[in-house]
């Protein structure tokens, strides 16, 4: 893991100098557009339709529409006098409970960890904050961008992560299907909590894997060898039409079958190699989807 910013924690008049790492990464399986005729990467390119030609990276300004059609242009000048803190600061605004904070401001996870001699005041913050249980509240600028940001100690860390504001989580009432009105009956509820209880378990983050990427990969791996893959036979679910029934066919299975996965793959096929481009000094692709 190599840090992706350094700079320091900030809390009162103490100072913390930390690195930051990136806690999470996607697993997603990526694909590149073929030009399906020859197999090649297809090209994206700046192009600009006016000028008829394409455009190099030093000649391309951020422009933010008003108008249809019209742009204010903004510069890097104009971005550095914005009151945006400092660059290499996370300031400590409040120290809150955890449980206070909806998941759903929650966007990117960090790790901290000490920087530049800072190992001692990175301990007495990590442990200042395990003995009050608190978290803290901070502001950060990472790329230009002032986010908000929760500190918390986790896995026996510092970690961070950054946060929506508030102006920017929608409004959940703004869902025109949630303003409906029904009657739940006593006992149908009571069936619903049942069922709750039978699929309740200790949290165990290690059980839950991606099944439809590890199929994928199965799937690619076995074309590329030029195997077939064979299909899972899936279990035949008949629809239930009366809800109290099917409560109770669900609690029964979820004593039966709890923990069970199912998988699907398909049928493998040959390699396909891409057709050499006909002329020399073609551009690098750079189009993944």
């Amino acid at each position: 893991m190599r840090p992706i910013w350094k700079g320091a924690v900030s809390f009162g008049l103490v100072y913390v100098p930390v690195k930051m790492y990136a806690a999470t990464e996607r697993k997603d399986v990526k694909f590149n557009y073929l030009h399906e005729k020859c197999k090649n990467p297809i090209q994206y390119r700046r192009y600009c339709p006016y000028c008829e030609e394409e455009v190099p990276l030093e000649e391309l300004v951020r422009g933010y529409e008003y108008e249809k059609g019209r742009y204010v242009i903004l510069r890097e000048e104009d971005f550095a006098a914005l009151p945006g803190g400092d660059g290499h600061n996370i300031e400590i605004m409040d120290f809150v409970e955890l449980g206070e904070i909806d998941p759903i401001y929650y966007d990117k996870a960090y790790y901290l960890a000490p920087a530049g001699g800072g190992e001692k005041v990175y301990e007495l913050l990590k442990r200042a904050m395990e003995e009050s249980g608190r978290v803290a509240v901070a502001r950060v600028t990472i790329r230009s961008k002032v986010s908000l940001a929760v500190l918390r100690v986790a896995r026996s860390v510092l970690s961070m992560s950054t946060m929506f504001y508030p102006d920017e989580v929608r409004d959940a009432g703004a869902i025109e299907e949630m303003h409906y009105r029904v009657e739940v009956p006593e006992k149908e509820l009571q069936m619903a909590v049942n069922l709750v209880n039978s699929l309740t378990a200790s949290f165990d983050p290690e059980k839950y894997t991606d099944a439809y990427r590890h199929a994928l990969m199965e799937l690619i791996q076995a074309r590329v060898a030029g195997r077939q893959v064979a299909e899972p036979t899936r279990p035949e679910t008949a629809r239930v039409v009366d809800l109290m029934e099917a409560l109770k066919a669900s609690i029964e299975k979820a004593k039966k079958e709890r923990g069970r996965q199912a998988t699907g793959d398909a049928p493998g096929e040959q390699e396909i190699a891409p057709k050499k481009p006909r002329r020399r000094g073609r551009k690098k692709a750079v189009g993944e989807a």
